[in-house]
């Protein structure tokens, strides 16, 4: 199973994006394929966070309404998992977490890390190379040729 992270969520939303042709185009085959794919709920409350938030898009930034009809359509691929906290999750989140440069905003990513690994994801879809940090979770970039 693979699991996007927020910035390629992002990068398929806005359509100013420089990648947003590439990012749609991969969440909607991954949406309509019957292979599982899994976007991890942190990075459902930091699309929507991102997206609607006026300081990064100026006067354009996505309405609440626009963000949760974004995220209902990717909800609706019956193909879709949600992947949230589970037996063993805390165990995996402080190995990482006392990771020697996890810290402030990286916290956040050792969260999707953690949560990719206690589900079994075979790759993160992200540009942030922080995840390098968990080398435990395979990360792949989706939008480099």
């Amino acid at each position: 199973m693979l699991a996007v992270d927020t910035n390629i969520l992002v990068y398929a939303h806005r359509r100013e994006a420089v990648e947003n042709a590439a990012a749609a185009h991969l969440l909607r085959e991954l949406a309509e394929a019957p292979e599982a794919w899994a976007i991890p709920w942190p990075c459902v409350y930091e699309f929507f966070s991102v997206v609607t938030n006026p300081r990064i898009w100026r006067d354009a930034a996505s309405t609440p309404a626009e963000a949760w009809a974004q995220l209902e359509a990717w909800f609706g691929s019956p193909s879709l998992h949600l992947l949230g906290e589970v037996d063993g999750f805390a165990a995996i989140l402080r190995r990482f977490a006392l990771a020697s440069r996890v810290r402030g905003p990286i916290v956040h990513d050792a969260r999707v890390a953690a949560l990719c690994i206690a589900h079994g994801v075979a790759a993160l879809l992200t540009r942030d190379r922080d995840f390098s940090l968990f080398p435990e979770l395979a990360t792949r970039n989706p939008l480099v040729p």
